[in-house]
């Protein structure tokens, strides 16, 4: 007997409860119905709204916890977190790992994209104390550079330190996470050009005294035109580095 057309048709299959959850807890905050800080209901009343049983509900807050969407409180309950950028971003440094070598030269573009545009934000007002603290660190990297043997990864790490300054000058909180989550995340391809490539520590000591200088004048094009061009550097060198495919 030859089977009906229904029967040979595939099924589709719908979200598991765990999506349901997960779908269903962020309409909530995007709605407005839970706000940051906000407590959910207990367990049994939520399972009972949402239509989901207890499992797939604790799987969905997991999830949702590890988003830094939701935080439970030992003996409390779960809350909404105050759903910060920099956390609810954090997950995308795990991204910026998996496409390391096969993807870096792509990162660096982003950015690069990104640092530019921060830098002429920040150029605007930036506080005078942050300038003295961008200015110190690069002071103490003068100083690294001094020494006989400098500590590339005390010169990087100076390096992210300024750079994150300046992301933090431009106002703009997810702008300023985007930054982060690509910046330290890029420190082993920054690292590997201190090392291997003579004078590669002084030319970036002196494309960030320019950038510092543009900061101090408040000229939003000069700034982004030094952050352009210090960031192009690296890229140049991964250019000429990239491995070649046999």
């Amino acid at each position: 007997m030859s089977q009906s057309k229904s029967t040979l048709q595939p099924r589709v299959a719908g979200p598991s409860q765990t999506d349901v959850v997960v779908q269903s807890i962020r309409q909530m905050i995007i709605d407005g119905r839970l706000r940051p800080g906000d407590r959910l209901p207990i367990e049994k009343d939520l399972a009972a709204a949402l239509g989901v049983s207890r499992n797939p509900l604790r799987e969905g807050v997991r999830a949702l916890s590890i988003m830094g969407v939701l935080e439970t409180r030992q003996g409390d309950g779960t809350y909404v977190t105050k759903l910060d950028p920099s956390m609810l971003l954090a997950p995308m440094g795990f991204v910026v790992d998996l496409h390391h070598g096969t993807g870096t030269q792509h990162l660096h573009v982003v950015r690069r994209i990104l640092e530019t545009e921060a830098a002429a934000l920040a150029a605007h007002d930036i506080a005078i104390d942050k300038l003295e603290t961008a200015g110190e660190l690069l002071r103490r990297n003068e100083a690294e550079l001094a020494l006989p043997d400098p500590d590339h990864e005390t010169l990087i790490e100076n390096d992210i330190a300024f750079h994150r300054i300046i992301a933090e000058a431009a106002g703009n909180p997810v702008l300023t996470a985007l930054i982060d989550a690509l910046g330290g995340r890029t420190m082993r391809d920054r690292l590997t050009r201190s090392i291997a490539e003579p004078g590669a520590d002084e030319t970036a000591h002196r494309e960030h005294l320019l950038i510092l200088a543009a900061l101090s004048s408040h000229d939003p094009d000069r700034a982004r035109t030094r952050m352009a061009a210090h960031l192009f550097t690296v890229e140049d060198y991964l250019l000429e580095h990239r491995p070649t495919r046999i």
